[in-house]
């Protein structure tokens, strides 16, 4: 299955935002770092958090934990450079994090319009491993090229919030939570050796076949093998055979469609998140594919 560059660079071009069209032209080398970190300024605010709709599905303004994520995803797109912002980032997370160092799965919303109902009925005085763990994994690949985020006290505090949190599970969790623990576990294991004994405990409950439905989904929303293990060289991707990693990848491929962009199989709240999810969508497919040697 070929995967068609141009087509998707017209898709960018036609529907994404601004951030995730720069970060695809950093991807297909038609940009550089100091534009993709201008277009990431557009969603930072003062205290050095993210807001105002990176995390697609909560558009409020003020800085969330679900828009850091997609902050340092950013600041893991321009390695080998670095950005101060990425510590400053830090910085907030830490001034929001639980005694136990686990972030709530959001703080309280100024706007509730266009958001999804999971980001308005949080808590925010408990800490969630779902977003915690996916978070601290998106710090962890930055960290590998970053020696401030990689020595900063807040990604200690949450990874062994995580590595607790994890340690306790004793049944099957939900789908996300599974993946984000995998996801943490992987980008830890080489400053944690506890993580990799972790991740077995918590192969058992991934099935040979990666699928694991979403509850609370659309119909058929299920997260598939490379949802648990995009890279090809972390101990992730010794959780599934490799006919199955090749399936995926073909899975992957295929789901770009006539317009070049890649599709969302879950729900979106609002017309602009949807467009905005499939913008960012797109640079991930292609980036997972570049990195499997499919491109």
């Amino acid at each position: 299955m070929n995967v068609d560059l141009s087509a998707a660079a017209a898709f960018m071009a036609t529907h994404a935002r601004v951030l995730d069209r720069r970060r695809f032209e950093l991807l297909t080398d038609r940009t550089d770092t100091a534009a993709v970190l201008a277009a990431l300024d557009g969603y930072r605010n003062p205290d050095g958090g993210y807001g105002w709709g990176l995390e697609p599905d909560l558009r409020s303004p003020e800085s969330q934990p679900g828009a850091a994520l997609h902050a340092f995803e950013v600041f893991e797109d321009i390695a080998p450079a670095t950005s101060a912002h990425a510590t400053a980032l830090c910085d907030w997370l830490e001034s929001v994090s639980l005694p136990g160092g686990g972030l709530p799965f959001a703080l309280p919303l100024t706007a509730e319009a266009g958001t999804a109902p999971w980001w308005k009925g949080a808590d925010p005085t408990v800490p969630a491993l779902q977003i915690t763990s996916v978070t601290a994994a998106a710090a962890w690949h930055v960290a590998a090229h970053d020696p401030a985020v990689a020595a900063h006290p807040w990604l200690e505090r949450a990874t062994r919030y995580c590595l607790d949190a994890i340690e306790a599970i004793d049944q099957a969790p939900s789908a996300y939570v599974l993946a984000f623990a995998v996801h943490f576990l992987d980008s830890a294991h080489d400053s944690h050796p506890e993580a990799v004994d972790l991740l077995r405990r918590l192969a058992a409950y991934v099935p040979a076949d990666g699928r694991v439905r979403v509850e609370g989904g659309t119909e058929d929303e299920a997260l598939h093998p490379l949802d648990f293990a995009p890279y090809p060289d972390l101990p992730s991707r010794d959780l599934f055979a490799p006919k199955v990693i090749d399936a995926d990848l073909d899975r992957l491929a295929a789901l770009q469609q006539d317009d070049g962009g890649w599709i969302v199989d879950y729900a979106t709240i609002s017309p602009a998140g949807s467009l905005d999810w499939r913008g960012h969508t797109t640079v991930g497919a292609v980036d997972t594919l570049r990195r499997n040697g499919r491109i």
